[in-house]
């Protein structure tokens, strides 16, 4: 036994073996490429973390490899696109793509639809997240005009107006971060 069989026994060896990132290509669809780029950007999930979500389960691929129509798979226009996954996700589309003499193009192209649900529910929440931002940025202008009479009254070295600008301050710092991420989110509008 080797020192690090020694160090890692049984399972724990397989377990490590399981989470190697591993490069793949894939002919997707240009629509499949940009739902798991959106999806791994706007919500802040990598997109290997994504993929082994979306493909791990393999009772889930195992249902999806039984509703793949490979004729209808063959006319969508894809184009190559490498992506980093884990061996064990590699294994699990390996293994359903195999059972099902399917292609693993295939498997995940219609895994990715999957993102197709959460993509519509977000973009409808960006929706509303815009009509809020508009309107926190309009409390935070009430803010500023309110610090601006306080100081008119009590003058800029007075402690309350003191504490009210640094709570301006942390207002636009926020204000700005919500901006930030409303630009960040209009991918959404488009998909």
């Amino acid at each position: 036994m080797s020192k690090i069989e020694d160090q890692f026994p049984g399972s724990a060896m397989f377990d490590l073996r399981g989470k190697q990132s591993v490069r793949a290509t894939f002919k997707l669809s240009q629509k499949a490429i940009d739902a798991i780029g959106l999806v791994a950007i706007h919500m802040g999930i990598k997109q290997k973390s994504l993929f082994d979500h979306i493909i791990e389960d393999l009772d889930a691929l195992d249902d999806l490899a039984k509703t793949i129509r490979i004729r209808q798979f063959k006319k969508i226009p894809r184009k190559q696109k490498t992506f980093v996954l884990s061996r064990k996700t590699i294994d699990a589309l390996g293994a359903i793509s195999q059972a099902y003499d399917t292609p693993r193009d295939a498997l995940v192209e219609y895994s990715v639809k999957k993102l197709e649900s959460i993509i519509s529910a977000e973009k409808l929440r960006h929706k509303e997240r815009k009509l809020l931002h508009a309107q926190v940025l309009n409390h935070f202008n009430q803010g500023i005009v309110l610090y601006r009479e306080s100081v008119s009254i009590l003058g800029k070295d007075d402690p309350f107006c003191r504490r009210l600008e640094k709570a301006i301050f942390a207002c636009q710092k926020t204000g700005k971060d919500l901006s930030d991420f409303i630009e960040k989110s209009k991918v959404l509008e488009d998909f």
